[in-house]
């Protein structure tokens, strides 16, 4: 082997061990995409081992935010331009994470008249982990605890929210005492956020709704509502307002 054959060899294993070492997730892919080559950082971000990479479309592996970058780097690709080129994307990591963050890709080759590879690098913006499920039983509600919740989320008053339920106002308070109490909530603008997070209210709807979640449950449930002091309003009472 001549002299300056074995210099590129050194140099190339050289650069192999430092692709591997870097601790931002980098990849090697051809100018459609498909992963040549990828370093240990980035197969962790996508829950396996570099060679197992090899082959995949990077665009399987992360998702653009906007499908319209995509369509303008291609173009670009493809007329020959050489820039580096940005596209903000999200992906699931391992245990269920999902992140954010953007790629970079730098065209890169031998000479200008070469089909380019890319050199692609990961940047990690933010991460979202998944909601934790709500403890066992914490998301059951009575019909008429349910009912209470939906009115208060349309704003409705304790005076309001008895008439609608046959309660008295002290019926009412003593639900949302309770639902106060088994969710940990300090005040009722905490107790509708509690009822939207747990699934109790239906999200996206006006006037709010029980969801499907909660009436599935009413059955099993009616028998708390029997278990409750008894609240409901004398119909000759007077209504009072609070």
């Amino acid at each position: 082997m001549d002299l300056a054959r074995q210099e590129a060899v050194t140099w190339r294993n050289r650069a192999l061990l430092l692709f591997d070492r870097v601790a931002m997730p980098v990849a090697v892919c051809d100018v459609y995409g498909a992963v040549l080559l990828a370093n240990p950082a980035m197969a962790a971000e996508c829950g396996t081992t570099p060679g197992r990479l090899r082959g995949r479309d990077v665009l399987d592996l992360f998702s653009p935010r906007e499908a319209t970058q995509v369509e303008r780097i291609a173009e670009a690709l493809r007329l020959r331009h050489r820039s580096r080129y940005q596209v903000a994307v999200r992906w699931r990591a391992p245990g269920g994470v999902e992140r954010c963050g953007e790629l970079t890709a730098d065209p890169v080759s031998d000479s200008a008249q070469d089909t380019p590879a890319l050199l692609v690098m990961l940047r990690v913006d933010a991460e979202r982990a998944p909601s934790p499920a709500a403890p066992a039983g914490q998301a059951r509600v009575t019909p008429r605890e349910a009912r209470v919740l939906a009115l208060l989320a349309a704003g409705a008053t304790t005076a309001r929210a008895a008439r609608e339920t046959a309660l008295t106002t002290d019926g009412v308070t003593y639900h949302l005492r309770r639902l106060s109490s088994r969710w940990g909530a300090s005040n009722r603008a905490e107790l509708v956020a509690r009822a939207y997070a747990l699934g109790v209210l239906r999200a996206g709807v006006w006037p709010p709704e029980v969801s499907d979640i909660s009436r599935d449950g009413e059955a099993s449930d009616v028998s708390r509502d029997r278990d409750a002091p008894d609240v409901s309003r004398d119909r000759d009472a007077p209504d009072d307002e609070a």
